[in-house]
């Protein structure tokens, strides 16, 4: 069974900052791509950044330059640090990760987080 856990989230004014975190938890032999995505209400959810095992982040337009996505692998934690945050942040927030339980495993599962509540005031 595995486990992903979002923290972080909250109610925050336009330009202020907010750190989320999902930290993955149960049989885990290796993580491959880990990913921030948003939904807002309704929207689609749309991918945010990614972050390959190995490789820099990747990220939407739309937060270039005001996000910033990290990975610990020894924790099996990913960041999402947001800064200059606008009232369009404003959604539920979800981690995704690319999981590959044991290493008898021939791929990897996609596993979600619950979500975690961005709301940004104008």
């Amino acid at each position: 069974q595995v486990q992903l856990v979002e923290s972080g989230g909250g109610l925050v004014q336009a330009g202020g900052s907010l750190r989320l975190s999902c930290a993955a938890s149960g049989s885990i032999f290796i993580i491959n791509t880990m990913a921030w995505y948003r939904q807002a209400p309704g929207k689609q959810r749309e991918l945010v950044a990614t972050i390959n095992r190995g490789d820099s982040p990747n990220y939407a337009d739309s937060v270039k330059g005001r996000f910033t996505a990290s990975r610990d692998n020894a924790k099996n934690t990913m960041y999402l640090q947001m800064n200059s945050l606008k009232p369009e942040d404003t959604a539920v927030y979800y981690c995704n990760m690319n999981i590959r339980r044991e290493i008898s495993d021939s791929g990897y599962n996609t596993y979600w987080g619950q979500g975690t509540q961005v709301t940004v005031s104008s």
